[in-house]
């Protein structure tokens, strides 16, 4: 028996607001202490890590597993610490960071188990359908403030994105090659910028894929703008799996996991579901990729 507690990142965020500011929090516990997987990280990667955690349970039910959120930053910092086994990444390892563990002689194994490709969104009422990437550029780093030159209409741009902490906060800067705008809101979760922009019609942000339902209806108030390298090339969705198989849409990625080496036989064998057995159907079902 396991019970599954779910929160989207506004309502964890009310809640745990007094004990650990920023945090998405899914818990379950079967009781066997022994077996405890403590995974931290990515809040790109928690939806699905609790996906695949709960379908392991059912193989394997002696394992007690907590999973939170924060940023890929934060999981790397409680491996050093010693507060996790396991921190989940949508970002490779900073040459700083890889200075301290060497420091800690703390060896790590790195599983690439999926891969995102990062959307923009904006509110359903605006008329664009699709942006290039310099356009993009322009609207992050704050040169660009109004939607008049890029959709028509006379507005300001409201940039929603994610803290310092976060993957994709650094994956987006590096793509883009850029300094985000001083008035970017920061915000600590994927779920949080979606409903910003379903209530801000001036709005743009940027989500995992996976945060994006395959259900129209629950993508209300949403648009996932279609990304173009250049001005001359195709468009392509982060939803086409066709395009990203052939590695055609600028801002996909590898997703990490870095797991101490005196962790690994603890996690194996939920290493080994998620990468060769039924875990990688629940990959794809939730919204992500296989590595090709």
């Amino acid at each position: 028996m396991f019970n599954l507690v779910r929160m989207n990142d506004m309502a964890f965020n009310r809640l745990i607001s007094t004990v650990l500011l920023g945090f998405s929090t899914l818990l379950w516990s079967c009781g066997n202490t022994d077996h405890t997987i403590k995974m931290k990280g990515s809040d790109t990667e928690v939806n699905l890590a609790v996906n695949l955690a709960e379908a392991y349970n059912k193989t394997d039910p002696t394992f007690s597993m907590a999973i939170s959120g924060g940023g890929s930053g934060l999981g790397i910092t409680s491996l050093l610490n010693g507060q996790a086994d396991i921190a989940n990444s949508s970002r490779p390892l900073t040459e700083e960071e890889q200075a301290l563990f060497k420091k800690k002689n703390m060896l790590l194994k790195t599983v690439v188990f999926a891969e995102d490709a990062t959307a923009f969104v904006v509110h359903s009422d605006n008329p664009i359908t699709e942006i290039d990437v310099k356009t993009l550029s322009k609207i992050m780093s704050g040169q660009v403030e109004n939607w008049k030159s890029v959709s028509g209409q006379d507005v300001p741009i409201n940039i929603y994105g994610r803290q310092s902490s976060s993957g994709t906060y650094s994956f987006i800067r590096k793509k883009l090659k850029i300094a985000y705008s001083q008035k970017a809101k920061e915000m600590t979760g994927n779920a949080q910028i979606l409903e910003a922009i379903k209530i801000d019609k001036s709005g743009i942000g940027y989500v995992g894929a996976g945060y994006i339902s395959k259900k129209i209806q629950d993508n209300k108030g949403i648009k996932v703008l279609k990304i173009k390298n250049d001005t001359d090339s195709n468009a392509v969705s982060p939803l086409d799996p066709t395009a990203i198989k052939n590695r055609l849409y600028f801002f996909q990625r590898p997703l990490y996991q870095f797991i101490p080496e005196k962790s690994w036989a603890k996690v194996l064998s939920f290493i080994q579901f998620e990468t060769k057995g039924e875990g990688t159907k629940i990959i794809e079902n939730s919204g992500y990729y296989l590595i090709q």
